[in-house]
């Protein structure tokens, strides 16, 4: 099925295969399935930015760290959102949808720079809150991942 064959070559297979198997009977094509999957990184997405948004630092470092996320989480919220619409306006043979698709994988790989930033902030931090953002932040990250390899095999 078109799922499980687009997910076997992803970066996280297993994952890919996990949440986009919901989507099975409403994705009747590549683009339609990268459309899906940008919509489940953008929930993750807006979940992260949610639970990153409550967690309090020790001290002005780490504190910083976790505002500087926030921020770039934030701005990965606007980039997939702007994928998606992309995704959404894309029409096959019309003289634009190179340009489109450009302009898709360009919003995702911003919102997956975003994220692997948001993770180095935490590299010389230690304890608690560098767990839990690494544990949110890199599944954030898997899916994001994902969906611009889906992009990709939609282009």
């Amino acid at each position: 099925d078109l799922v499980r064959n687009s997910c076997v070559h992803a970066s996280y297979p297993d994952l890919c295969l996990r949440t986009l198997s919901a989507y099975a009977g409403a994705a009747n094509n590549p683009r339609e399935l990268a459309q899906a999957a940008v919509k489940f990184s953008l929930g993750r997405v807006r979940d992260a930015c949610a639970f990153l948004s409550q967690l309090k630092g020790d001290g002005r470092r780490e504190q910083g760290a976790l505002n500087d996320c926030v921020s770039q989480i934030g701005d990965s919220i606007d980039e997939l959102s702007e994928s998606l619409t992309a995704l959404q306006q894309l029409r096959r043979g019309a003289a634009e949808f190179r340009w489109q698709m450009s302009n898709a994988e360009t919003w995702v790989s911003a919102a997956l720079t975003n994220e692997d930033t948001c993770l180095d902030g935490f590299r010389e931090i230690n304890g608690k809150i560098r767990s839990d953002v690494r544990q949110k932040v890199s599944d954030v990250a898997r899916v994001t991942s994902n969906a611009l390899y889906l992009i990709n095999l939609a282009d």
